[in-house]
């Protein structure tokens, strides 16, 4: 479980920049346990580097720290004596090392937010630092955070003293499905899948759950057990980006019972749309939340039809299964709650993320046989239609169901797809329609006959090519 995994456009990104003429300035940022650090680690493994991990401690505490690791990396004993109530200094000794090192020097600062919360003023001490000390120097200096709405602000933003100086960036994003059998090879297609529904792609989350050989066994040891890892992991992953804790949880616990209207929302809660703007909008910055409209909408932003879902595996299965029995597992009855999540969690967990792994999986049939420049769900009033996949500007269009059920689908499931497509109004009469069926179980001999016939048919059981 200690090897790196995918990343490689961001490490491609990383070494382009690390060859460039100029300095660097480069900033990551996501969710806490996403690898960021591990990601660096990787890219920093065979350079000279200064990697100083930032604390909740006071200003003073991580210059210190800082002040340590640099006199220690470049065996500076002056500095290391030194008793310094500024920054500076410890920069001039990273300038001077660079005037004459061969090697590019790449600095780290890591969970920098911390640095602007003990100090608001650190932002523009560093970009004086750098405009002064470090633009013209042989260095690599890497900004990286995991509280976003702090990264935005002291980095990011129009209104930051450093924006403007960054030569790249990268949000990191949970590992992809496809990448998830690099973690643990030895499951099957089913077993990743149901992992997968509640660790999604968090590296930190799958290593705790490759220890148990049962689905249920890992839910209840790293879940449900109230001094587990990840028993309050949503109330601390939230309390670290906002401040009205249970506001946002008011939210997430009515979306996770069904209601994605924003109209469904507000009433839910009683409170007017408008009021929840702000909450909607902070939820999908931090990748919790995203906001959907039916894929073949031209404009989304302002589309009426936007419904509002949880993004992330992990806090969507929290909020339907823990959060709910939290007074009964703080008194040790994890056992009936196991009982009551094993009743659903296929159906009404496990089958809704399956369907977002076979969106993302249609991506790898785009330019085999059928062309397509979007992907995504597509429902109206009476119909929904789990993938809709086709060419803005031509005539592909490819149609899809996922039945993650324990019977094999026949042939009525295609007749059933192919009905609903007639409600899809794009480009009708003058375009080319497929269809893709994907199903846990298989498909009837009748089913697979006549696929055989129709090239324009396409059947995915077990996901099995994904292994490849």
């Amino acid at each position: 479980m200690k090897k790196f995994i995918n990343r490689t456009n961001e490490l491609n990104m990383l070494k382009k920049q690390y060859m460039q003429d100029e300095a660097a300035f480069v900033v990551i940022y996501g969710r806490r346990r996403i690898g960021k650090s591990t990601l660096i680690q990787e890219f920093c493994r065979d350079k000279k580097c200064i990697s100083f991990l930032a604390t909740e401690e006071n200003e003073m505490e991580n210059r210190n720290a800082f002040k340590t690791k640099v006199a220690n990396a470049l065996d500076n004993t002056l500095l290391m004596s030194s008793n310094l109530d500024r920054w500076e200094p410890i920069f001039d000794c990273i300038a001077q090392y660079c005037e004459t090192a061969e090697e590019r020097l790449v600095v780290v600062l890591d969970e920098f937010q911390y640095l602007g919360k003990a100090n608001p003023a650190f932002p523009s001490i560093l970009m004086s630092i750098w405009d002064e000390k470090l633009k013209d120097k042989n260095i690599m200096l890497i900004l990286c955070g995991s509280l976003i709405n702090m990264m935005t602000t002291q980095v990011l933003s129009y209104d930051s003293p450093l924006y403007g100086r960054r030569t790249a960036q990268k949000k990191l994003q949970q590992i992809a499905f496809k990448h998830y059998h690099e973690f643990m090879p030895e499951l099957t297609i089913e077993e990743q899948i149901e992992r997968y529904a509640v660790t999604g792609g968090v590296p930190k989350y799958i290593e705790l759950f490759h220890k148990q050989g049962d689905i249920y066994e890992a839910i209840q040891d790293n879940v449900l057990d109230n001094s587990s890892f990840l028993y309050e992991e949503p109330e601390f992953l939230l309390r670290k980006e906002v401040s009205e804790v249970g506001s946002y949880f008011s939210i997430l616990k009515t979306i996770a019972a069904g209601n994605h209207k924003l109209g469904n929302i507000s009433s839910a809660l009683n409170v007017k749309q408008s009021g929840l703007s702000k909450y909607l909008a902070t939820l999908c910055e931090l990748d919790i939340l995203e906001r959907e409209v039916p894929i073949t909408e031209e404009n989304p932003e302002k589309s009426k039809r936007g419904l509002y879902f949880i993004k992330d595996n992990f806090i969507r299965f929290w909020f339907r299964f823990v959060f709910p029995y939290r007074d009964l597992l703080e008194t040790g009855q994890e056992d009936f709650v196991l009982q009551k999540l094993k009743q659903s969690f296929i159906e009404n967990h496990v089958s809704y993320i399956y369907e977002n792994v076979c969106r993302e999986i249609v991506w790898d049939m785009n330019g085999n046989g059928v062309m397509f420049s979007r992907v995504g769900r597509w429902w109206n009033k009476d119909t929904k239609i789990d993938i809709v996949a086709y060419d803005s500007g031509g005539e592909d269009i490819l149609f899809g169901e996922c039945k993650y059920s324990k019977n094999p689908k026949g042939i009525e499931v295609l007749a059933d797809l192919k009905e609903k497509a007639r409600d899809v109004e794009w480009n009708k009469g003058n375009r080319k329609e497929h269809y893709v069926i994907f199903s846990k179980s298989g498909f009837t001999t009748e089913l697979l006959e006549r696929a055989e016939k129709d090239k324009s048919i396409i059947l995915v059981d077990k996901l099995d090519y994904v292994m490849k």
